[in-house]
């Protein structure tokens, strides 16, 4: 089933055959990350067509921060159906409110990656069954950047979650390179992780050792998140969009933390980037310091802020103001 954005959830019901698995087969978890990938991928291609159609049909949601594009409708319809055509008995809880209509199957993505099916599932994770994982859909984060062609902040994001945790997570970057006027096949690129087994898709680095960059916020920023920014002392703060690409900042060396101090931030932009993140040995709660949840059934927002962090977890979350703790109730 799938979940609109709601806190009241629409529930889309989509119905295909599908062949019973063979034995022998991967693991449920880890066909469920290689579809996830070439779905991913095909949602990059959507994003960048749209784009160069320079036909956006943008929509305000609740303001002119809360955008939503032909690329945010055509990306949730086809990864939603996509899923749900591969695994009918997984939940899928997409961003965007959409009415109940036929997907054109040029929208149907069933192929996978080859590369992710030849790895070994961690052991904790290879007898999961569909029915019991979670994918939290944002077709596309940073959408106000992609409006303003800050295409570098762009992501789409498909987090898995078991148990509440976050356990997979794949973001394509559809407009990775884009500076170097590379032809539109040529661009982008996919990451995808998961804990106990790596992350890969780019290369990790790490802030040299002493400096503290903090990414945070550039068009969502209020008291709360900016004491909270000044509290950490950092020597160098830096504001982009989008959830998924600020943890790209973190495990590329660019920022070692993502800090924001505020609700805004709901399950589908941090639960991809969260498994990504922990693959690599980092780091991301709420600012009190504790874990989110993605179980079907919670809040979508993280009422309570995020703090996201590669190394060092700590010293930032010992650093919030208690002013702001007492602010922002999880």
């Amino acid at each position: 089933m799938v979940h609109s954005g709601n806190f009241l959830p629409r529930l889309y019901t989509f119905v295909f055959l599908f062949p019973s698995a063979m034995s022998g087969n991967p693991a449920v978890v880890m066909r469920l990350v290689a579809s996830a990938y070439a779905m991913a991928e095909k949602a990059g291609a959507i994003v960048r067509r749209v784009l160069q159609s320079g036909e956006l049909g943008i929509v305000e949601k609740t303001g002119a921060n809360d955008l939503q594009t032909l690329a945010d409708r055509l990306v949730q319809q086809s990864i939603c159906a996509s899923l749900s055509k591969s695994f009918p008995k997984i939940t899928i809880i997409g961003e965007e409110d959409l009415p109940e209509e036929a997907v054109k199957e040029d929208l149907i993505e069933s192929g996978q990656s080859e590369d992710i099916l030849q790895k070994s599932c961690p052991a904790e994770y290879s007898a999961l069954k569909e029915e019991e994982l979670v994918v939290w859909v944002d077709p596309l984060d940073g959408t106000k950047e992609y409006t303003e062609g800050l295409l570098d902040h762009v992501t789409v994001l498909i987090g898995i979650a078991y148990g509440g945790k976050a356990i997979a997570g794949v973001i394509n970057q559809p407009f990775f390179n884009y500076q170097l006027g590379t032809e539109s096949a040529d661009m982008g690129r996919t990451l995808w992780g998961m804990p106990g087994l790596g992350a890969f898709g780019f290369e990790l680095q790490e802030v040299p050792d002493g400096r503290r960059i903090v990414t945070t916020t550039r068009s969502h920023s209020n008291k709360l998140v900016t004491d909270t920014v000044d509290a950490m002392e950092p020597h160098d703060v830096i504001r982009v969009g989008g959830a998924g690409n600020k943890i790209i900042q973190l495990v590329e060396g660019k920022a070692s933390a993502y800090v924001f101090a505020s609700l805004g931030t709901k399950k589908w932009d941090t639960c991809a980037p969260e498994a990504i993140l922990l693959a690599v040995g980092g780091k991301l709660t709420d600012m009190h310091g504790s874990a989110l949840c993605y179980d079907a059934n919670v809040k979508h927002m993280n009422s309570a802020g995020v703090l996201a962090t590669l190394r060092n977890h700590q010293y930032y979350a010992s650093r919030v103001p208690q002013s702001v703790l007492q602010a922002l109730k999880p």
